[in-house]
């Protein structure tokens, strides 16, 4: 199981003046540390008027500062916001190919449908953005590899034009797909790609579940691209500290449950999760399911709609609704109740450890881990990947 970071370009409240410019360059910092310790990719997420949740708006210029400042780490675009508001399929292809040249042939190229407020800002049709992404995971890569492109659909006439430039991996740069329900795992089989699993405090045996569903669906794949990329890859909160009590002395585990606030007023989910902490059920029937970006609490929601809950889950959401009701909790408490969940990974390099181990048992090609979250310091957060680079590393993925 490969170790990768997962980033959001993220920063709390409070700020300081500059701290759009002092973010980005500790992004950087912390990049090119995770290379030179070993880690093998770092993805960087694609979000819009986001906020202190994410300020990764432009990943493919970020991707590059990285790349020129690093010189084995792999950069992960994880993903490209694919409906056609966003990018046309040739401005993706394009950039795409350019990064690739410019680290060197190390990108892995992402594609994601994004959710509601993103596509509120770009006037984007909800129900058609499958169909987008669809047509757009099956133009990209005949860019890549044909010499003149031609295409013709209701959406696209593109006339035998030369998209360049061309990347420098051949045939082209894996492709991943975000995926965060079962869904969205079963059409990344289907179009034989590599699937980033982004659902939070999922049960490790369900996310075994979903793995399993997307190594059945990619059976029969009808690849998008030029071959076959089956890998499968979960994103999980991770803070790693010489003592568990350092780690909690650091807010690792407020930062996680900050950040699970936070995605639920940016995907729009407040109404649901309210209701789930209420009443114990979704505000509407199936909203859980069908809500843009509700894979994302997915698991959270389910425990708490369906008798018997999960104890565990619905202690970790009744933490969440306490501290989005600003109830003072103690970190301790905080990392108690998190710390049962398999999605978050927080305390002593062995702690860790063991924890990490399940991932790669479920047949986890690469965990991605998510360590610039919250308010947690720089410091600390460089410290976490120092300690993963020499303790967690070469046990999961030897050098």
């Amino acid at each position: 199981m490969k170790i990768d970071v997962f980033c959001e370009v993220e920063k709390a409240r409070p700020w300081g003046p500059g701290h759009e410019y002092q973010l980005m360059k500790e992004t950087l910092a912390q990049a090119e540390l995770a290379d030179a310790v070993g880690f093998d990719c770092w993805w960087q997420v694609e979000h819009h008027t986001a906020e202190e949740m994410s300020y990764s708006s432009a990943p493919d210029i970020m991707l590059s500062a990285i790349a020129q400042r690093t010189k084995r780490i792999r950069v992960g675009h994880s993903a490209v916001l694919a409906p056609h508001n966003f990018a046309h399929p040739i401005r993706i292809a394009e950039r795409a190919a350019t990064l690739d040249l410019l680290s060197d042939g190390r990108l892995e190229m992402g594609f994601a449908r994004s959710t509601t407020p993103e596509w509120r800002v770009f006037q984007i049709p909800p129900e058609d953005t499958k169909a987008q992404l669809q047509e757009t995971l099956r133009m990209v890569p005949k860019m890549w590899t044909t010499d003149r492109f031609t295409y013709k659909s209701d959406r696209f006439e593109i006339n035998d034009r030369p998209i360049i430039p061309k990347p420098l991996q051949k045939p082209h740069p894996p492709m991943w797909m975000a995926a965060g329900s079962p869904d969205s795992f079963v059409v990344a089989g289907q179009n034989g790609i590599g699937v980033l699993g982004v659902t939070i405090f999922t049960p490790i045996d369900a996310m075994a579940g979903l793995i399993r569903t997307y190594r059945e669906a990619i059976k029969d794949a009808r690849p998008a691209g030029s071959f076959i990329n089956n890998q499968a890859g979960v994103f999980t909160f991770v803070h790693c500290a010489e003592t568990t009590k350092k780690a909690i002395e650091n807010g690792a585990a407020e930062a996680a449950a900050w950040y699970c606030n936070t995605i639920v007023k940016f995907f729009e989910l407040q109404e649901m999760m309210k209701s789930v902490a209420e009443t114990g059920v979704p505000s509407a029937p199936g909203q859980a399911k069908e809500t843009a970006g509700a894979g994302l609490v997915a698991p959270i929601a389910a425990a708490a709609s369906n008798a018997p809950a999960d104890p565990n889950q619905a202690a970790a959401l009744e933490l969440v609704a306490k501290l989005a009701r600003n109830e003072q909790v103690s970190g301790e408490e905080v990392y108690e109740v998190l710390n049962t969940q398999d999605s978050v990974i927080i305390g002593d390099p062995e702690t860790c450890r063991k924890k990490m181990e399940r991932y790669r048992d479920i047949d986890c090609d690469r965990l991605l881990c998510f360590q610039q979250v919250g308010a947690l310091s720089h410091d600390a957060i460089m410290e976490s990947t120092r300690l993963v680079g020499r303790h967690l590393i070469p046990q999961f993925s030897p050098k």
